[in-house]
């Protein structure tokens, strides 16, 4: 009798390690660009890491032009301006330099590039006809791992909400993952991307769509971010904990690009799009909550992630105490009300988190109800 389902699994190129994001003329070189859109963001700009980019383009006699008009959580129209500008500059290939909203930009922009319309016609799995042109991701944050995954989070700014776009044809050609770029990120954000990676660790293991090849690399994700990143967090020019951090991203990426996520990801969009908060925050104050609704239905796979944390036979709350506690120890403090979530506002919230994608591999059957009470929980 056979014991495991079929799965498949999808990941993209990837070279790991300090000095990655050099090869980036190589790469655009074996793509035969002649003329590269980068897609970034002013505080990577002002870190210092475009002018290297540039010049490391530039060096394999490949021009660049610049689209940076974009912010945290990239809206449709962002998405629009930046395929208007591939469209009018005649790129060729993208190169993502950024976190998450960079790349996610980046992605939307292949996809209306390659298939017109706009970016929030293709929300849901599998929606895009054609693939975008070649993307070269070079992330700087350590944690949302767009650079590898099968995601694409757009933020639909009329309804005020985040549209989640899954498909095999927005993973990335090739990711330069190089932990020296993270050295850059605020305390704060590195805690955010770091909780972000966890979650997505938790999510993919208890994933209904979970498979051994996966509970291989979310173990190792959750192992590697509880080790570190109260370092990186600490110590920001700390390459070691640079290093894992990052591993701990591409790790936890590489699961739940297949696995998928859950409700903590579902509520998490919703609340993103509709305050612009950051997704690793959101992320990260609902884990928890989240987890606790969970536990019974997945109580064996919730306790080996207890045994990450040192627990033998982890009760519900001994890892709800440790998640909460590592939140702490990480900086994010208070609930959902100090940023300005209401009972009234959850009104708004749980329709779109009960749709979302992510919902339908949650280990238990999250109703309308249940959402709007775990956001309840979380004020």
């Amino acid at each position: 009798m056979a014991r495991y389902e079929m799965r498949k699994f999808v990941a993209p190129e990837f070279i790991f390690g300090i000095g990655a994001r050099h090869r980036v003329g190589y790469y655009a070189q074996n793509m035969q660009a002649r003329r590269v859109l980068i897609v970034t963001d002013p505080g990577v700009a002002a870190a210092g890491w475009l002018t290297e980019l540039i010049e490391n383009l530039e060096e394999s006699g490949i021009p660049a032009v610049v689209f940076d008009a974009l912010s945290p959580n990239p809206k449709d129209h962002e998405v629009m301006a930046g395929a208007a500008r591939y469209r009018d500059e005649g790129c060729d290939v993208i190169v993502a330099l950024g976190g998450g909203s960079v790349i996610d930009c980046a992605k939307g922009i292949g996809i209306v590039s390659a298939n017109g319309g706009d970016i929030l016609d293709y929300e849901g799995v599998d929606q895009i006809p054609r693939p975008g042109p070649p993307l070269i991701c070079i992330p700087t944050t350590a944690g949302t791992s767009a650079d590898i995954s099968q995601f694409a989070i757009i933020n639909n700014t009329g309804k005020r909400y985040k549209i989640a776009i899954i498909s095999k044809t927005v993973v990335p050609d090739v990711a330069l993952v190089d932990p020296e770029t993270t050295t850059t990120m605020p305390p704060y954000l590195t805690a955010c991307t770091g909780l972000d990676a966890l979650t997505h660790a938790i999510e993919a293991y208890v994933s209904t769509a979970s498979s051994p090849v996966v509970d291989v690399h979310a173990l190792a994700a959750i192992a590697l971010v509880n080790a570190y990143l109260p370092t990186a967090i600490a110590d920001p020019g700390n390459i070691e904990a640079r290093e894992n951090m990052a591993l701990a991203s591409l790790q936890a990426g590489l699961a739940f690009s297949n696995a998928s996520l859950g409700a903590v990801h579902a509520m998490a969009h919703s609340l993103g799009g509709y305050l612009d908060m950051a997704h690793g925050e959101s992320n990260a104050l609902l884990l928890d909550h989240v987890i606790r609704f969970n536990y019974d239905s997945s109580r064996d796979r919730y306790q080996r992630i207890g045994a990450m944390f040192g627990f033998d036979n982890a009760s519900e709350q001994q890892l709800t105490d440790s998640i909460a506690t590592l939140r702490a120890q990480c900086g994010i403090l208070g609930g959902l009300a100090a940023r300005g979530v209401t009972r009234g506002t959850i009104m708004d919230l749980a329709p779109y988190a009960e749709r979302d994608a992510c919902i339908f591999t949650n280990p238990r059957r999250a109703s309308l109800a249940d959402i709007k009470t775990i956001y309840a929980e979380a004020l």
